[in-house]
């Protein structure tokens, strides 16, 4: 009979017992944080830090959380700072690339003006536009044309030397077919020697020197400058320097930098005053020394 017994008259005494006991600690609890006394104020601050446990363990993931997000946008700032930085870099290579390129433009043109000519003979300064990109054709284009007063045949210098001839002329463009082009004749003088021979283009970097009358005076150094023969050219004009080639012929390094055409100065040449009556250019006398000399005939 004793094993039929309900084991719920057993718990039910145990949790009454518990509910009374938890009831006399709340309301201990409750009375104790509502007595207002420095002891009591001493003991509630002692029990806190005895029962309730330390909240560090429960934040450590908070922070290391916290700690990775800072980090991130701390490198995300990093990271656009170097973006910035890059195009900043970039756009200093581009200003330092333009300031260079003014730069050669300054000492290129500074060159043309040092360059001394004919106090009778006026230019205009044209920018190369484009080279013709054939092996078989050395011409380059110049921004400056017929609206210019450009004539064909004109010459061509840069900072240094005879770059070549106008061989065409547009309204806003000309064409400038260099020495060193197999269509180019120039006549030149080889200096100090004198000697006279003809500057012909055959596309290579060093045309050679045809037709010397005495080829044993010139020397590799000496100085040649056009002759004016012709009329094509005015006279002492700057080309280059006489060298010997490889194949033993004697030719002409240019004066010119062909690698680096970015202005050039087309000289005008005005045509010579024709004669038609040499009478003329010999005055008559006055009348007193036509008497004179009647009288002297007398």
């Amino acid at each position: 009979m004793a094993r039929d017994r309900d084991p719920e008259q057993y718990s039910r005494p145990v949790r009454r017992i518990l509910i009374g006991v938890l009831v006399v600690v709340l309301l201990g609890v409750f009375l104790l944080w509502r007595i207002d006394s420095p002891r009591v104020e001493r003991f509630r601050m002692a029990l806190l830090d005895r029962i309730v446990p330390s909240m560090d363990w429960a934040m450590a993931p908070i922070t290391w959380g916290a700690g990775v997000v800072e980090g991130f946008q701390s490198y995300t700032r990093v990271y656009e700072q170097n973006q910035e930085l890059r195009r900043e870099l970039q756009q200093m290579k581009a200003w330092r690339e333009a300031a260079l390129q003014l730069e050669q433009k300054n000492a290129k043109l500074l060159d043309l003006n040092q360059v001394r000519l004919d106090p009778r003979l006026t230019h205009v300064t044209g920018v190369v536009l484009a080279d013709s990109g054939s092996p078989f054709r050395q011409s380059v284009l110049l921004n400056v044309g017929e609206r210019d007063g450009i004539r064909d045949g004109w010459a061509t210098m840069d900072g240094l030397g005879v770059v070549g001839r106008i061989s065409g002329v547009g309204r806003t463009v000309s064409r400038v077919v260099l020495l060193t082009d197999a269509s180019s004749r120039v006549p030149v003088t080889v200096q100090p020697s004198g000697q006279r021979a003809i500057l012909s283009g055959d596309n290579s970097p060093l045309p050679p020197l045809d037709f010397l009358e005495k080829s044993d005076l010139v020397r590799p150094g000496d100085r040649v400058v056009t002759s004016g023969d012709g009329g094509v050219f005015p006279a002492g004009l700057l080309v280059g320097q006489v060298v010997q080639g490889s194949d033993r012929r004697l030719r002409v390094a240019p004066a010119a930098d062909y690698l680096r055409l970015e202005f050039l100065r087309v000289l005008r040449s005005h045509e010579a005053e024709r004669i038609d009556d040499p009478g003329t250019l010999i005055p008559a006398p006055p009348p007193q020394a036509a008497a004179a000399n009647g009288g002297a005939d007398g």
